[in-house]
């Protein structure tokens, strides 16, 4: 599943995020989302979200039989 829907992305998902330094490289960062940050219903380039760490990025990917599934 792809992060560009607020819909199917909820607390507790473990998802693939791109960091803001990592943008250029598209290198994915593996997490559990604590929070929605893009409040519109779709965004092109992915759901922004804070992830339990405290890292922030955009969801590329939702991991299916993650932790919230």
């Amino acid at each position: 599943m792809d992060g560009t829907r607020r819909a199917s992305i909820r607390p507790g998902l473990t998802v693939d995020i791109v960091l803001k330094k990592d943008q250029r490289t598209g290198k994915l960062t593996r997490g559990v989302v604590q929070e929605l940050l893009t409040n519109s219903a779709f965004h092109p380039h992915g759901i922004k979200v804070k992830l339990t760490d405290g890292r922030v990025g955009r969801v590329k990917t939702i991991v299916t039989g993650g932790q919230g599934e």
